[in-house]
């Protein structure tokens, strides 16, 4: 991506987009690094046609979590494990025997999801570090290190880490102390911002460019994209791709065991800024169907999918997308049936069918996410922005709304006058009459009157999804 700076403001231009899917190697699946630099490289080759070489610096973003070690030399030691590798799975009871939840939240401020790099770390040490291992360096750090030679880590990745203290923005020593975690692998932190040094001369020559500083920018992926929201008070974002991100801008972390049961998250933002937020499992769920329709020879183009599962008459379902099993099946389209078929809907067999399933429970889920942050933070969400792959996706953008308008119907201010507490009763009763009377058409279509409008089918949907399913993450408390 490349960025321009004007009168106008600040312009931008995709250059360069490349693909480094996760191969098994050496018992674990596995990031290709060597694939990811030369990405980066010809991304910056092409920055520099565009620009007639006239490149001022240059800056890397990613996801957060995973790492890799390189030793005292600078050599990274083996390929990054990625975070959807089964090896953490259990990690997180484990730590648990050692250590107590309510402890590591109130030190660290973070959700609890077993990829989180307390949870691959943990396991990386009782499976047996590399011997030569001397630096742990999160991934965008990794690439940085290969570009000028930093050694540095940044503060919005590390705070992705679960091994960071949430007040003071420093490693957590004590956290590592007590679990028995290598401290010393960990490298200083800088801020975004930071200029972390020069393209190496090699690299400057083979790409053809002229001295160029490497600068860290917020190197978490969704820092950099809240950063770049124009956010006003009272908005949420969603940074929709292949995880969702739905949470809201502060200045202070939230916590107390109300944040931690409800399993949200406080990492660090630029310029000063807590992002509390929760993790959904997002289009990866649509990704996977795609990949497996491909793979069988019947994958339609993208945007043929979404027109047809926008012009169904009515939704044939929803699961929970942030159900364990979704998170890396053999077959997506399998857990889909599974989840479907445990709680009595029909499993499709249409790639347009099961592309509704999945947006119209995203639609849900992200609903659900801000009504439990309003719930949390004890402030009205006004919008939501949505940024990412996602925000071009409109049908999952008017669901969006659909989902919002249904859940905000509850509200004390939905009640302030006689006449609206009197409709809402005498509508309840209808409903309950209809289905009193055994005559299901008439409470469904009762229903529908009583819930705002969707698309008809969305809101049919809506009509009969209970509101359990907004309020209650499995495996919580509530």
């Amino acid at each position: 991506m490349l960025g321009r700076v004007s009168g106008a403001g600040l312009e931008l231009q995709e250059l360069h987009r490349f693909h480094y899917p996760p191969a098994s190697a050496a018992g674990h699946l596995r990031w290709p690094f060597a694939a990811i630099l030369e990405g980066v490289e010809t991304g910056l080759a092409r920055a520099r046609e565009a620009t007639a070489g006239q490149l001022e610096s240059a800056g890397v973003c990613s996801w957060g979590v995973d790492y890799g070690l390189v030793d005292e030399t600078g050599r990274l030691v083996e390929d990054p494990i990625a975070y959807r590798d089964h090896r953490t799975d259990g990690a997180i009871e484990r730590v648990l025997e050692r250590l107590p939840r309510s402890e590591i939240f109130a030190r660290t401020g973070l959700q609890f999801l077993q990829f989180n790099t307390l949870f691959q770390l943990d396991v990386h040490v009782r499976a047996g570090l590399p011997k030569d291992a001397r630096r742990l360096l999160m991934i965008p750090d990794l690439v940085h290190h290969a570009l000028c030679g930093s050694l540095s880590g940044e503060y919005t990745n590390a705070s992705t880490t679960q091994l960071l203290d949430v007040q003071s923005g420093k490693w957590a020593d004590e956290l590592f102390a007590r679990l028995g975690l290598p401290r010393g692998l960990m490298p200083e932190l800088v801020e975004p911002g930071t200029a972390l040094g020069e393209l190496r001369p090699a690299l400057r020559q083979k790409l053809g460019l002229r001295p160029l500083r490497v600068i860290a920018p917020p190197t978490h992926d969704t820092a950099s994209a809240v950063a770049g929201t124009p956010l006003e008070p009272g908005w949420a974002y969603l940074s929709s791709g292949t995880w969702s991100l739905v949470g809201v801008e502060r200045h202070s972390p939230l916590l107390g065991d109300d944040v931690a049961r409800a399993n949200f998250t406080n990492e660090g933002g630029a310029f000063g800024t807590i992002r509390l937020l929760k993790n959904v499992m997002g289009l990866w769920l649509l990704e996977s169907c795609r990949r497996e329709w491909e793979t069988a020879g019947r994958a339609p183009e993208l945007e043929a999918l979404l027109q047809a599962a926008a012009a169904l008459d009515r939704s044939p379902g929803a699961v929970f997308p942030d159900d364990p099993r979704f998170f890396n099946p053999e077959s997506m389209t399998g857990a889909l049936r599974a989840a479907l078929g445990e709680t009595g809907q029909a499993a499709p067999d249409d790639p347009a069918a099961f592309a509704r399933v999945v947006l119209d429970s995203l639609a849900l889920r992200y609903a659900s996410v801000v009504r439990t942050i309003e719930s949390l933070s004890g402030e009205t969400v006004r919008g939501i922005h949505v940024v990412g792959g996602g925000c071009r996706n409109e049908y999952l953008a008017e669901q969006i709304r659909a989902a919002r308008r249904l859940i905000q119907r509850y509200r004390v201010r939905d009640f302030q006058t006689k006449v609206q507490i009197t409709r809402s009763i005498e509508d309840h009763r209808k409903i309950a009459r209809a289905i009193q009377a055994g005559d299901e058409a008439l409470a469904a279509e009762t229903m529908l009157l009583h819930v705002p409008a969707g698309t008809t089918g969305f809101s049919e949907f809506l009509a009969k999804v209970p509101m359990s399913f907004f309020e209650v993450e499995p495996g919580t408390d509530g």
